[in-house]
């Protein structure tokens, strides 16, 4: 069996790091000689109007039961009122990033939902792939038994080992400018810090959050040109970025697995970060300095200590350079998920 469907919200084509692990597993399953189709579901997930809903139901009816149908999780977790009528018929399996419930910024009525409406899908899912081992154990309160889940962490492509701005030292934030990822917490933490000589670059996808993204605006401009917010890059442009930085540096509330954060190892960048969600067990500890989410103090005290102990960095990049040649890449990420899907397809 070497055929599978891959669904999840259009576009497709978003940077986001769980929307380019779905791309990257396809690319290196075809790679493989495995036959994927790609279906782009409406684009209103995770919060699907009734016509949407309705849209994904009749796709579901009419798909052919002997396929697995491996659906995305932002989109799985709010189908708790349709899935559970194709357990029997179909091979469901959820890719499971994060947890809908676990987005930062929800009121506690949404997250309750949010919550019912997953632990009501997850339960006609035949298994559920998950990025990292904190998944994993996360969904143990949504009542997904162990042995119904596999862990598939990302793959890193080899990038080339950072030089360094040979000047001003330079801060780099990948990330969606969306609430989780912290551009607020991180600026604050800068803010204490206009004393140092530094500067800031970040790069991620726009649009996703306008309120949220228009407050970081807001508080970039105070910094003049030593802040500068860009869109999404070309992974040509992202590769100088990496090449020219002196540190990476993310202050997310929440991370499924932070993807970024093995593309600065791959880079040998030391990392000062915010570690809530995965990223407290996939950072590699020696090479970063990690404190806890939201700790604006903490934050600015470990960026002010590299900031002024150039042999601090060089010590944590050298410690990335040597996690760096434990990294695995994406054939290998895509074999270990071709297996998880075989042994799901097998499960009653």
């Amino acid at each position: 069996m070497r055929t599978l469907i891959l669904a999840a919200p259009a576009p497709l084509e978003q940077a986001t790091g769980g929307y380019a692990y779905d791309r990257r597993i396809v690319e290196h399953l075809r790679e493989a000689g495995w036959n994927v189709e790609i279906a782009e579901l409406p684009p209103g997930f995770p919060a699907p109007n009734a016509a949407e809903l309705a849209a994904t139901e009749r796709w579901l009816e009419s798909l052919d039961p002997a396929v697995p149908v491996v659906i995305d999780g932002l989109a799985f977790g709010a189908l708790g009122h349709i899935a559970p009528a194709f357990r029997e018929r179909l091979r469901l399996v959820a890719l499971v990033h994060h947890p809908l419930a676990d987005e930062t910024g929800l009121d506690q009525a949404t997250r309750e939902r949010l919550r019912d409406g997953e632990m009501l899908a997850l339960r006609a899912a035949r298994g559920v792939v998950v990025t990292s081992p904190f998944t994993a154990h996360r969904l143990d309160a949504f009542g997904v038994p162990p042995g119904r889940i596999r862990v598939v962490e990302p793959g890193v492509d080899p990038r080339p080992l950072a030089r360094g701005s040979g000047g001003v030292p330079t801060l780099l934030c990948v990330a969606s400018y969306t609430r989780r990822k912290g551009h607020d917490v991180l600026l604050a933490a800068l803010d204490r810090l206009r004393d140092r000589h530094w500067r800031l670059i970040c790069a991620g996808v726009r649009g996703l959050d306008p309120a949220f993204e228009a407050e970081v605006e807001t508080l970039a401009r105070s910094f003049g040109d030593r802040v500068e917010l860009r869109a999404r890059q070309s992974d040509t442009t992202l590769q100088a970025l990496y090449a020219t930085a002196d540190l990476f540096t993310l202050a997310s509330h929440y991370e499924g697995y932070g993807m970024v954060f093995a593309e600065a190892i791959a880079a040998g960048l030391p990392i000062v970060a915010t570690a809530g969600g995965a990223s407290r067990d996939t950072i590699p500890h020696a090479a970063a300095r990690l404190v806890g989410p939201g700790d604006v103090t903490a934050l600015a005290e470990a960026l002010g200590d590299l900031l002024d102990r150039p042999e601090r960095r060089r010590e944590l990049a050298r410690e990335a350079r040597r996690a760096r040649g434990r990294q695995r890449g994406w054939p290998e990420a895509a074999g270990d998920f071709a297996d998880a899907i075989r042994e799901m397809a097998t499960w009653d």
